[in-house]
């Protein structure tokens, strides 16, 4: 059983505590040196952090991106489904599929248990400690 995120959810994180050190607008090409990635993905990483509204972004050069005061109260839960979809609770683990109604598999209950600790534990953490 492997349960990790993707890369682009570990950047956005790192974005997302960067921006919140900053304290105003950080460029582009700053921004991708602090957390590690290029100037050519960090718009990949960032672009589901500006469709959330968490994030705005400028051109020219006053541009870069700054955090919106709809970022102030983020969990890692938010940013976890905003950059790999929602956190799915039919979802089999040994099907990778959803688990037929009349005949779960033989670890459904365990891990629909699991998953729901898993998910309420990730609502509790702010983005400063993830």
């Amino acid at each position: 059983m492997n349960i990790s995120f993707q890369r682009k959810t570990d950047l956005a994180l790192a974005v997302l505590r960067e921006l919140t050190s900053a304290g105003g607008r950080l460029s582009g090409a700053e921004l991708g040196f602090r957390v590690g990635t290029t100037i050519t993905y960090l718009p990949q990483v960032i672009a589901p952090l500006i469709n959330a509204g968490w994030i705005s972004s400028g051109r020219g050069p006053g541009g870069g991106y700054q955090l919106t005061e709809a970022a102030s109260d983020l969990c890692l839960l938010d940013v976890v489904e905003v950059t790999e979809g929602p956190t799915e609770s039919g979802k089999c683990i040994l099907r990778d599929a959803p688990c037929p109604g009349s005949k779960p598999c033989a670890v459904h209950a365990v891990w629909a248990n699991a998953r729901r600790v898993l998910v309420e534990g990730m609502a509790t953490i702010p983005i400063e400690q993830s």
